[in-house]
């Protein structure tokens, strides 16, 4: 890797660009490059504050301690207040489509019916440089009305008129994740300033003028403290660019247990600029397993069995509809991952009725409104919430009959370990990190659309079996390294089939071998891929 050094007599003095790829002067201008500098001097030193005070938290919750509704915020919590209003278009979110930045992607989603698209360059976007500049490429083309991609079987897309567009919002990677390829003064720069900041540089003015934001959606947050460094960086952008403030709205997903205990304050943090929380349900049950790892009585069973239907996260799913719609804040449902099995009708119509059933749940719980993967399921959910909700939003149910405790967050569901649950978790895992290895994060296996997330749950899960000692399957089968390792023997077979990322299948089955077995459990599972990736 060969670096690039910026003229320095532009401004950009101290800003290396370490890769090339396609089309990256027509992004990385003198302008911008000056800007993400900006970005980086200003808000760097919080944002390793921030690191370290998640790495003395998890500390304590190593060492026993539970997590738990702070005292010092008591008065946040108590207190009336709601956040600021929101614009035409953040009004209606009934159905919101998400996925990756590529072109055709990007395509299909704002012309899905959908009535937003979350476009994501965290969780089901591999960050490989190259497919981070073409993200951004293309979401800066789609802003501008001139996006257009041809595939390689010569079929054409192309947008519908603006007015028959989803709503844009765009995901950046979390606080934890840098961007290696982009150094300032010699330190690289944090994903997340690097996606949310260039995005807005080129695009802010655009959207601005047609009320569309820009919108973003934050994930991974653990704390107000961190949800409060979004909202001084957003200031600073909108300073910058000359924005009115509080032009820049945000939903946040509340996708880690700290932040379960602290919805409240999050949104006060954010309150000039908050639109809502999501129930981000997938990763926060893999934060919840990575916060107890050290919990011998926390070990929850399958990820099979940790429905939306369990106690404690029903409890986290009502907790967060009560605090958004307090706060005159939109609560968003999660995501629902199923694709069509075009070759199995029983078995799609299995899928639709679990999507369905899902579906209603949240709507009747009082969410307003919904994740899909599959534009396929744009009609299923619309329909459910459709019949049940009327309106643009149901933030008038309060639901103050909701009490949720700090037990009714931390007590683990009863449940069980099959073989077959334990050998799916090793399956998913290596397929889906050969994937991302491979440069594509968003993966159908098994008749589901997988992102990071389902990965990350099922690493986890196997680290803290293997690591928690005395588990054993229903079948009364010790839960050990001889039978993770009869697992991961199965596998080579699949580098001679055509699924995604097939030719990193092996260096996928070498690398969760050598985090399962850790006596550490790796924070993300992101963090040594990415030093494999380009």
């Amino acid at each position: 890797m060969s670096a690039v050094l910026m003229a320095s007599d532009d401004g950009t003095r101290g800003i290396e660009v370490l890769r090339q790829a396609e089309g990256q002067d027509r992004l990385l201008t003198p302008a911008a490059l000056t800007f993400l500098a900006g970005l980086h001097r200003h808000f760097e030193p919080e944002r390793q504050r921030r690191l370290a005070a998640r790495r003395v938290r998890q500390a304590a919750f190593d060492a026993g301690a539970l997590p738990d509704f702070r005292p010092d915020t008591a008065a946040i919590r108590a207190a009336d207040w709601r956040v600021a209003p929101l614009p035409n278009a953040l009004q209606d979110r009934r159905v919101e489509i998400t996925g990756p930045v590529d072109p055709k992607m990007v395509i299909n989603a704002l012309n899905s019916g959908a009535k937003v698209y979350m476009a994501d360059f965290e969780d089901s976007t591999s960050p490989t440089w190259a497919n981070l500049i073409a993200g951004q490429q293309a979401l800066r083309a789609a802003v501008a009305g001139t996006l257009e991609f041809t595939a390689p079987n010569g079929k054409h897309y192309a947008l519908r008129p603006f007015a028959e567009q989803a709503v844009l919002m765009v995901r950046p990677r979390g606080w934890h994740l840098d961007e290696k390829h982009v150094a300032v003064d010699g330190v690289p720069m944090s994903g997340s300033l690097f996606d949310a900041g260039l995005f807005a540089f080129h695009n802010a003015h655009a959207l601005a003028a047609k009320d569309r934001g820009p919108f973003f959606y934050l994930p991974k947050l653990q704390s107000m403290e961190e949800a409060q460094l979004w909202a001084d960086v957003f200031a600073h952008v909108e300073r910058e660019l000359k924005l009115p403030a509080g032009q820049i709205k945000v939903t946040v997903l509340i996708e880690t247990l700290p932040a379960a205990f602290e919805m409240d304050e999050i949104l006060y943090a954010l309150r000039d600029r908050i639109a809502g929380l999501n129930c981000g349900r997938w990763d926060y049950v893999f934060s919840w397993i990575k916060t107890f790892r050290r919990h011998r009585d926390k070990v929850l069973p399958e990820r099979g069995q940790v429905t939306m239907t369990q106690p404690f996260l029903r409890a986290y799913s009502e907790l967060l509809i009560q605090t958004c719609h307090r706060r005159g804040a939109h609560a968003m449902g999660g995501m629902a991952a199923q694709i069509p099995i075009s070759n199995d009708a029983a078995a799609n119509d299995a899928a639709l009725a679990k999507v369905r059933a899902d579906k209603l749940r949240e709507v009747t719980a009082g969410h307003d409104g919904t994740w899909v993967a599959h534009p396929a399921l744009i009609p299923l959910a619309q329909a459910v919430f459709d019949e049940r909700m009327p309106g643009a939003h149901q933030k008038h149910l309060l639901r103050e009959d909701v009490l949720v405790t700090r037990d009714d967050l931390v007590t683990p569901p009863i449940g069980s370990i099959t073989r077959a649950g334990f050998e799916n978790n090793v399956e998913v895992c290596v397929r889906y990190l050969a994937a991302w290895l491979d440069g594509n994060g968003c993966v159908p296996i098994h008749g589901m659309m997988e992102d990071a997330a389902t990965a990350e749950i099922a690493r986890a899960q196997l680290w803290q079996w293997l690591h928690a000692g005395d588990l054993h399957l229903d079948d009364g089968t010790p839960v050990d390294d001889t039978l993770f390792e009869r697992a991961l023997m199965t596998l080579p077979r699949l580098a001679a089939t055509d699924i995604p990322g097939a030719s990193r299948i092996n260096e996928a089955i070498g690398l969760l071998d050598r985090l399962t077995h850790s006596d550490e459990l790796e924070d993300f599972l992101t963090l040594p891929a990415y030093r494999r990736l380009d």
